[in-house]
């Protein structure tokens, strides 16, 4: 389900199968509420949640909806597959067939995974611009050093895509366990940052998004839903370093 804007009138015309000049009556009369407010400004601008009734006939009541997961390893970060068991399927919600997820995760990664109906939500969680940190435990099979805690602050060069990514926090917690903080997602960069000390990643297991912690109540494979406040409050750290 999007989130996208519409104008009020288009709306309702599109909704009740009217033309746009058949709306502009219902707003003069006081027909026409938007969250419960008397509406009378046809170009008035609504999104994809708004309560949007006409007298006592609702023409649009959708609600948005937020949800944490604890994805387990082995399970795919998609909605529909015909070969690996898909993170919609651990998941009861009447929401679920609209869900789409906000930031993947590899198929052998487990950890925090977020779903949403909400698209500018979700692409402001995924959009580099926004600066969202994501963090992740990481256990390597070789012993960390110094060097590259220095290595991630600097970037590195990905010459496929030819880009440097984002300075990435590399804390050492143990010999081999590191927590790993990263303002954007480039595919598999993770893996390919400690590829480039030859050291090959076991696992990883995302912690946070912003200021959304995996709740420690999930255990793999369980589920919550996150109220409006809390979905807002992911951004409260947004574009710091």
């Amino acid at each position: 389900m999007s989130s996208r804007r519409s104008r009020l009138d288009r709306l309702i015309a599109r909704q009740l199968n009217i033309s746009q000049d058949a709306v502009r009556p219902l707003l003069a009369q006081h027909r026409i509420k938007v969250d419960g407010d008397i509406a009378t400004e046809r170009d008035r601008i609504v999104d994809g949640f708004s309560l949007v009734t006409v007298d006592d006939l609702v023409v649009q009541a959708r609600q948005a909806v937020y949800l944490m997961l604890h994805k387990p390893r082995g399970v795919l970060s998609a909605t529909h597959d015909a070969r690996h068991p898909v993170v919609t399927s651990l998941i009861e919600h009447p929401a679920v067939a609209t869900l789409h997820i906000a930031g993947r995760l590899d198929l052998h990664a487990s950890g925090l995974l977020l779903l949403t109906n909400d698209g500018r939500w979700s692409r402001r969680l995924s959009d580099p611009q926004h600066g969202v940190k994501k963090q992740y435990l990481v256990t390597l099979k070789n012993p960390l050093t110094a060097d590259y805690i220095a290595a991630f602050a600097a970037g590195m060069h990905f010459p496929f895509e030819d880009i440097l990514t984002r300075p990435v926090q590399l804390e050492i917690l143990d010999s081999t366990l590191a927590r790993v903080t990263l303002q954007e997602g480039r595919y598999h960069q993770i893996k390919r940052m400690f590829g480039r000390f030859r050291n090959p990643v076991l696992t990883i297991h995302r912690t946070a998004v912003g200021t959304l912690l995996l709740d420690d109540t999930l255990g793999p494979g369980s589920w919550r839903e996150l109220s409006a406040v809390e979905a807002n409050s992911a951004f409260a750290a947004d574009v710091q370093t």
